[in-house]
């Protein structure tokens, strides 16, 4: 009898990817103490790290942290819901997606940024503007890749559905919505990208609170460090969000061989 050997993965090689970040950092550090850098301009990792510590302890960070992220958990779920509905009914009927069409066509290449003024004339400079603007920059990326998920689908699935005479109904249900799901979670995680950078641009335009306020004001009082400090939180909370969508992509889409494997 034949034993077959199963080849160990380390987990996501997470650990393995720290390694670059770590040499980045030491050489940085050994930069500033060198004096090959200026850190009034360039703060190095300590003082970064000790400008983090400060802005804990007085508790602003995680004040601005909570702010921004309610923001973008309430828009990136508008935008998402958004996206999923549209983007299925384009997808599932060629006549609503040439009604659709030229206005998203329009609409689609428009920056973000060029809605924030816009909202704030409308609705001021409360939660509801910063909201619509964080739905709408969600809303692209979802839109557009469940509809390529839709699309997409296997014809051998509509031919076997067909073959068992399934009504309509079921086979958008059982057959193409499922093949579409790991184009929709697609569309989520980079929403979720989209939804960070349509607030921290609305912040940094309007706000008196959140993380893109955080790094405006302390641009303005020529503050590196607590600067950088809003930054790298806003990519480290980014990483976090990802890696939930893609376990509860993994959870859901088990029978997905290529998820499972990812």
């Amino acid at each position: 009898m034949s034993k077959t050997k199963t080849k160990k993965k380390f987990p996501d090689y997470f650990f393995f990817s720290l390694i670059v970040p770590a040499i980045l950092v030491l050489l940085w550090q050994l930069a500033a103490n060198n004096g090959l850098i200026r850190v009034n301009i360039v703060p190095s990792p300590e003082g970064i790290w000790e400008s983090f510590l400060k802005q804990v302890s007085k508790g602003t960070l995680q004040k601005h942290i909570f702010v921004s992220l309610r923001r973008v958990l309430f828009g990136y779920a508008l935008g998402g819901v958004l996206g999923i509905a549209t983007g299925t009914l384009m997808g599932l009927f060629r006549l609503f997606e040439r009604a659709m069409r030229f206005l998203i066509e329009i609409m689609r290449p428009i920056p973000i940024v060029a809605w924030v003024p816009v909202l704030i004339l409308w609705s001021g400079i409360g939660e509801r503007s910063k909201i619509i603007v964080i739905a709408i920059g969600t809303f692209w990326s979802v839109l557009l890749n469940v509809i390529d998920g839709i699309r997409h689908v296997d014809k051998k699935y509509l031919e076997v559905s067909t073959l068992f005479m399934k009504s309509r109904i079921e086979v958008i249900r059982k057959v193409v919505l499922p093949a579409a799901t790991p184009s929709i979670f697609t569309g989520l995680r980079i929403g979720i990208g989209a939804a960070w950078l349509s607030v921290i641009g609305a912040e940094l335009i309007a706000a008196s609170s959140g993380l893109g306020f955080l790094i405006s004001f302390s641009r303005e009082l020529a503050q590196p460090a607590p600067m950088l400090v809003g930054v790298l939180t806003i990519g480290i909370i980014g990483w976090v969000i990802n890696r939930l969508i893609q376990l509860a992509e993994r959870h859901i889409l088990k029978w997905n061989v290529n998820i499972r494997q990812g």
